[in-house]
């Protein structure tokens, strides 16, 4: 395990944010247990220590933001973990640069910090991804591995259920190739009754 400071960095046409190292999941197929980097041959996103919020703001004047389509909080870690620090960063680029925000999430953002923090996205964040994984909870205890043990499953789909209150686009993800067919129109289904998008995202390995 290589360790850097890369607190951001681009993946296509927009700007990553790598927060934290810490996770309430350690999902069987996450890219952490691969390498050191989402992109090959990429900086390691194995962080020496957390980043300031200052120190965040000011990576930014690094890049030119007008080349990038969003700002998105995911890196190595469940952005949650830091969300008062994130919802500093969140209003500063929307301030400063005007660009939409997303957050990908594992949607155990609640019981992190043993709160409802999704009103708190109201007006910052334009996209949050939950990782739905998989439709059956005990299917879902097995590959995420949370921390939070059987309340994670529930308390992932009410994150979600909540988000559509106070965020423009919600979307549930599954991981391509880790679940069947039959499963993915089961996911389809959840997705529908929650009033969100339904998305299944590629199999990247680092």
């Amino acid at each position: 395990m290589k360790k850097a400071m890369t607190i951001l960095y681009k993946v296509h046409n927009n700007l990553y944010v790598n927060l934290t190292n810490r996770c309430s999941s350690s999902c069987v197929f996450c890219l952490r247990h691969n390498g050191d980097s989402v992109v090959k041959g990429g900086d390691s996103l194995w962080l020496e220590r957390e980043p300031s919020v200052d120190e965040v703001k000011a990576e930014f004047e690094k890049f030119d933001m007008k080349s990038f389509n969003e700002v998105v909080f995911c890196g190595y870690g469940e952005p949650t973990e830091r969300i008062d620090d994130l919802l500093l960063i969140a209003a500063f680029v929307k301030e400063k640069y005007n660009k939409p925000i997303r957050i990908n999430t594992n949607g155990q953002g609640n019981l992190i910090n043993k709160r409802d923090i999704v009103p708190n996205l109201k007006g910052l964040v334009d996209t949050i991804s939950i990782s739905l994984n998989t439709p059956d909870k005990d299917r879902y205890n097995e590959i995420v591995r949370s921390i939070f043990g059987e309340q994670a499953f529930d308390a992932m789909l009410d994150f979600a259920r909540e988000a559509v209150k106070y965020v423009p686009n919600v979307v549930m993800s599954t991981v391509a190739t880790t679940i069947t067919k039959e499963e993915e129109a089961e996911c389809q289904k959840i997705c529908d009754e929650l009033g969100v998008t339904y998305r299944i995202r590629p199999f990247e390995e680092s």
